[in-house]
C-alpha cells in the first residue's frame, strides 16, 4: 500500500516561454521541482509549477489526482504563466510564416485542444486567419460562392444584391401599409407617394452601393479590403464592443454578416411609416416632402449597420422632424398664387 502513495508520476515539463518539452518522472511536486530546476538549469529557491493549459497553482495534493503526461510549466521567482493557448497564439503570430502556413499551424493547435473555451478563441483566431478576401471571383474562390446563385460571379456583384434585398424588403413593408387605409382618397394618396418612393428608389438602384466594396468610399459602408465596422445602437455614436467583420474573407463571415441589421435610427414601422400617413390624412402626396420621408426609409441618414447584439428591437422613441415633413412652398407656387389673386380681382 506505502508503495502505491510513492509511485512516480510521469509528466511533460518545459521553462516559461520555451517551447521544447521535457519528460520527468516524481512521485511528489518537491521531487519534481528539484529534478526539474535541474533539467531546465533554474534556481530550486522560489521556484513552482503550474498547468501549461491555464496556468494553475500545482499544489502536493493537486498534483497527486493529475493524469500521466500532464503538460506543466516551471516557473521561478517572480515569473507567471497565462496559459498554453495565449501562449501558442502569441508564438504563432510572432513568426514570418505565410498565411496559407499560420492557418495549417492554427489548425495544428485546435487538434490538440479539448478545452471548450480555449477551442473558442483558436477557432476565432483560425476565421480571422484563412481570409481570402482578396480574392473577387468565382473561380478564385469557389468556396465563398457556396449556395450563391450561379448568375453571381463575384463577391461584390453578391454582396450588393444582398444590400438591394434588404432596402427592397422595406419598399414592400411601405406597400403593405396601405391595406390597412381604410379612406379611398387618402389610399389613392399613399399608393402616389409609394410609387414616387419606389421611382426614387430604383434611381439609387436600391442603395445596393452600402454593401458594394468596389464603390466610391462615400458611398459604401466597408474598406476597400471588405471591412464593415458596426455603428452601435441606435442611441449611441459609437459601438462599444468594436464588433468588426468581412463577409468577404470566407464562407462562414458572408453568412454571420447576414445577421447584422441595417437599423433605423427613427423607427420604420412604428414612427417613419405611421407619420407618412398622418400626412396623407388631410394633405395630397404632392404636399407632402417625399424625399424626407425616402431619406429616412432607405438611406444612411437614418440607418446604421449593426451587430445583432447592439440591435436593440425596443421602442426607440424618436420622432420626424415635424419642420420637414411637408415641402416648403416654392417662389414658383406664391407666383401661381398670386396670379389666381388677381384674375379673381379681375372677374
Amino acid at each position: 500500500m506505502f508503495g502505491l502513495f510513492n509511485k512516480q508520476k510521469p509528466v511533460k515539463i518545459r521553462g516559461c516561454g520555451e517551447s521544447r518539452k521535457y519528460g520527468i518522472a516524481a512521485k511528489d511536486v518537491k521531487e519534481l521541482l528539484k529534478k526539474g530546476c535541474k533539467l531546465l538549469q533554474l534556481p530550486l529557491s522560489g521556484a513552482h509549477v503550474c498547468l501549461y493549459a491555464d496556468g494553475t497553482n500545482v499544489t502536493e495534493e493537486f498534483f497527486q489526482t493529475l493524469p500521466n503526461n500532464t503538460e506543466l510549466v516551471l516557473l521561478s521567482g517572480d515569473q507567471a504563466w497565462s496559459g498554453g493557448v495565449v501562449y501558442d497564439i502569441g508564438q504563432l503570430l510572432s513568426t514570418g510564416l505565410h498565411s496559407d502556413d499560420l492557418v495549417e499551424a492554427a489548425k495544428g493547435l485546435l487538434s490538440d485542444e479539448q478545452a471548450p473555451k480555449r477551442r473558442k478563441i483558436l477557432n476565432d483566431l483560425l476565421l480571422n486567419l484563412d481570409d481570402r478576401s482578396e480574392l473577387e471571383s468565382r473561380e478564385e474562390d469557389e468556396d465563398w460562392f457556396k449556395g450563391v446563385d450561379t448568375r453571381f460571379k463575384t463577391k461584390s456583384a453578391y454582396m450588393k444584391f444582398n444590400c438591394e434585398s434588404r432596402i427592397r424588403g422595406y419598399m414592400k413593408e411601405l406597400g403593405e401599409a396601405t391595406k390597412s387605409i381604410q379612406k379611398a382618397k387618402v389610399k389613392a394618396e399613399f399608393q402616389k407617394a409609394s410609387e414616387c418612393l419606389g421611382e426614387m428608389l430604383k434611381a439609387a438602384r436600391y442603395n445596393g452601393c452600402y454593401f458594394d466594396r468596389t464603390e466610391k468610399e462615400p458611398d459604401r459602408l466597408c474598406t476597400q479590403e471588405g471591412w464593415f465596422t458596426c455603428q452601435g445602437s441606435f442611441d449611441l455614436d459609437m459601438c462599444r464592443s468594436l464588433h468588426s467583420i468581412n463577409p468577404y474573407s470566407s464562407q462562414e463571415s458572408r453568412i454571420v454578416f447576414s445577421t447584422w441589421n441595417l437599423d433605423h435610427r427613427i423607427e420604420k414601422k412604428r414612427t417613419v411609416i405611421p407619420a407618412l400617413l398622418e400626412a396623407l390624412q388631410n394633405h395630397k402626396s404632392t404636399d407632402v416632402n417625399l424625399n424626407y420621408f425616402y431619406r429616412l426609409l432607405f438611406t444612411r441618414e437614418n440607418l446604421k449597420l449593426v451587430h445583432i447584439v447592439c440591435h436593440k428591437k425596443g421602442a426607440h422613441n424618436l420622432l420626424c422632424d415635424t419642420k420637414k415633413i411637408y415641402r416648403q412652398a416654392s417662389t414658383t407656387d406664391k407666383g401661381r398664387q398670386k396670379a389666381k389673386g388677381k384674375k379673381r380681382r379681375l372677374m
